[in-house]
C-alpha cells in the first residue's frame, strides 16, 4: 500500500475509534485556506485565512446567531481595552463551544484569550486542544492551520517557561503535523528528542515519537517507542492501535493482529469492532 494510501486508512481508523474513545466529533466542514503561510511569511496574508476559517463558520449561522456575534465582534471601546478582549474573546469562544459547537473558532477564540492572559497553563491548554483534535482532521490544509495555531501557543508558552518540557514535546508535535518554522517533520523529532534523552520515561514524548515515527515512515523506530508506552501504560488505548499500526506497516502482520486483538479489549462500539475485526482477518 502506498503511503498515501496508508495515510487515508490509518486516518479513517483512528478517527472511527476516537469517536468512541475520546468523545471527539468530525470537525465541521469548515473549508479550510487551500495552503498555509510560513512564519516567516506575510502575516497579514496569515490572518486572511484564519478571518476566511471563522467567516465560513459564522456563515453557517443563524440570522440571530450572527447577529450576536457581529455585536460582539463589535463591542470593543476605549479603555482597559486588554480586559475587554479577554472577557469577550472568552464569551465567543463559549458561544463557539457550547451554542454552535464547532471547534475551530473556540479553539481560536480561546487561544486569543490565553495570549492576551499570557498563563502558561491557560497556553498550553489551549495548544493542546489543537494538537488532540488535529489527529482526528482529513484535511490537510486545516490540519496545518491547526499546527501552526498550536505551534504559536506552544512558542507562547515556552517564553513564560523556557523548561517546560511538555510544551517543548508539543512544539515539537506541532512541527510534525506541518506547523511552519520546521522544514520538515523531522525537526519536530529532534525536539522531541531533546527532552526524551533527558528523561527516557517521559511517556508523553515517547508517545510523539512513536506517532512521528509512524509519520515518517520509521515504523522500527515507532515499534521500539510504542513498546516503551505501552509497557509504561498497557491501558494507553491509542498507543495500542498505533503499535498494531506500525506493526503492519513494517510488515510483520502477526504482531499487528495481536496488538489489534490486543486493542479490542476497550471497544464497545460495534462500528469499531468491525472495523477492527475486517482489518485482523486481512492480516492473516
Amino acid at each position: 500500500m502506498k503511503k498515501q494510501q496508508w495515510v487515508v486508512v490509518f486516518s479513517g481508523l483512528v478517527l472511527l475509534l476516537s469517536l468512541y474513545f475520546l468523545g471527539r466529533t468530525k470537525p465541521n466542514n469548515t473549508k479550510p485556506p487551500a495552503t498555509a503561510q510560513s512564519q516567516t511569511g506575510d502575516s497579514h496574508e496569515e490572518h486572511l485565512e484564519t478571518e476566511k476559517i471563522l467567516a465560513t463558520a459564522k456563515s453557517r449561522l443563524s440570522p440571530e446567531q450572527q447577529a450576536w456575534v457581529t455585536a460582539k465582534e463589535n463591542s470593543i471601546t476605549r479603555g482597559d481595552v486588554n480586559a475587554q478582549k479577554i472577557k469577550l474573546y472568552n464569551e465567543l469562544a463559549y458561544f463557539w463551544k457550547d451554542s454552535a459547537r464547532v471547534f475551530e473558532p473556540f479553539a481560536y477564540y480561546l487561544g486569543e484569550k490565553s495570549k492576551l492572559e499570557n498563563s502558561e497553563k491557560s497556553l498550553t491548554f489551549a495548544a493542546h486542544l489543537y494538537l488532540k483534535q488535529l489527529k482526528s482532521v482529513d484535511q490537510h490544509a486545516l490540519q496545518v492551520w491547526m499546527a501552526d495555531q498550536a505551534a504559536d501557543l506552544f512558542r507562547h508558552a515556552l517564553q513564560v517557561n523556557p523548561e517546560n518540557d511538555s510544551s517543548k514535546i508539543g512544539l515539537g508535535s506541532s512541527y510534525i503535523f506541518g506547523a511552519h518554522g520546521a522544514s520538515t517533520p523531522m525537526e519536530g523529532i529532534q525536539k522531541i528528542l531533546e527532552v526524551v534523552r533527558k528523561d527516557s520515561t517521559n511517556i508523553y514524548g515517547q508517545f510523539m515519537l512513536g506517532y512521528g515515527g509512524i509519520m515518517t515512515g520509521q515504523y522500527d523506530k515507532a515499534i521500539e517507542r510504542l513498546n516503551t508506552v505501552v509497557k509504561m501504560e498497557p491501558d494507553n488505548v491509542e498507543a495500542v492501535f498505533l503499535l498494531a499500526e506500525a506493526y503492519e506497516r513494517h510488515g510483520e502482520n502477526a504482531k499487528a493482529a495481536e496488538w489489534y486483538e490486543a486493542g479490542k479489549k476497550f471497544v464497545q462500539n460495534p462500528d469499531a469492532i468491525q472495523a477492527i475485526d475486517k482489518r485482523i482477518k486481512e492480516l492473516k
